[in-house]
């Protein structure tokens, strides 16, 4: 289980991908996420080996990388030879921590967004990440395809999800103290918006989405609470790196992590502009303290630094 969800709301999405309601979408806004589950140093494991997974998958350097997700920034250093770093959420209160964190470096951009209807023009990046992110999605294609059109052609995905086919869930299952079998490909609700994937059913919307998978990693081989009690967090994640390649033929962990690649041969430039209305994908012009559309004529805030296209202005 990756997220706990006592404090966190759950919203309707603006997207409507198949003509029914649009998805719904966890909100963290207001919550106290950086210090309740991170704060505390007991996932100081967890964090070091996703570290030295992301070290391994994220290409070094790059004119442009988004951080779909992104939190308070708790990633954020692991970006420095980007360019430009676009961090993403759709809590514009985590985005502020994400501020204050960063400080005043010029090659951050926040936005804050709902992922199904980004507010990013086509191919604007050459790396997207996202991690701790996918196990919220109630809709994973419509996700997916929102994310593989902002990276560009040649440009590189890499994403984590959570995994139903781990060895705890699988010996709970077999001493039946667990009804859903961890072999059944369907995603699995744990609570609302919470879910656990099989890895086939993930490779499978992986590839229905466009992309090629070209590496994944097992991590978090040692997700176990008397071992995170006897053994240091910088040691039990350096084994775990030390076995996240080949723990990928079966994938027996509790997170996944994969790098694809988006078909196509590199363009010699990203494009200029960032933004387009995530409504009605139209141009938007500097409005100062807005992001005008110049289609429909909605207005999104700019506040504090912040890109706010969660909710238009009054038109």
């Amino acid at each position: 289980m990756n997220t706990q969800s006592d404090t966190k709301n759950v919203s309707q999405g603006t997207a409507n991908t198949t003509g029914g309601a649009p998805p719904e979408v966890m909100d963290y806004e207001g919550s106290d996420y950086q210090e309740r589950f991170w704060g505390s140093g007991e996932r100081d494991y967890e964090d070091r080996a996703e570290r030295i997974a992301l070290r391994k998958l994220v290409p070094p350097a790059g004119r442009r990388l988004v951080e779909f997700g992104a939190a308070f920034g708790r990633l954020a250093d692991l970006y420095g030879g980007y360019d430009q770093v676009i961090l993403l959420d759709y809590s514009r209160s985590l985005l502020a921590q994400a501020q204050a964190r960063l400080g005043h470096d010029q090659r951050f951009v926040f936005v804050a967004a709902n992922l199904y209807k980004l507010p990013l023009v086509d191919g604007v990046v050459d790396t997207g990440v996202i991690v701790r992110v996918m196990h919220h999605l109630a809709d994973v294609a419509a996700a997916l395809a929102e994310i593989g059109r902002t990276v560009a052609p040649g440009g590189a995905l890499v994403a984590e999800y959570a995994s139903k086919r781990h060895l705890k869930s699988i010996a709970r299952y077999a001493l039946r103290r667990q009804q859903w079998s961890p072999f059944d490909s369907n995603p699995y609700e744990f609570v609302p918006l919470n879910f656990d994937f099989h890895p086939d059913w993930m490779t499978a919307r992986f590839r229905s989405a466009g992309l090629t998978i070209e590496q994944e990693l097992a991590v978090s081989h040692f997700r176990i609470a008397v071992l995170k009690q006897l053994v240091p967090a910088r040691y039990l994640a350096a084994a775990d790196g030390a076995v996240q390649g080949i723990g990928a033929r079966w994938k027996l962990t509790p997170s996944v992590f994969v790098r694809c690649r988006v078909p196509g041969s590199a363009p010699s430039a990203l494009p200029a502009s960032l933004f387009q209305c995530p409504e009605c994908r139209g141009s938007l012009t500097d409005g100062g303290v807005s992001m005008d559309c110049t289609h429909c004529g909605r207005r999104w805030p700019v506040r504090a630094g912040i890109f706010d296209f969660k909710e238009p202005l009054d038109v």
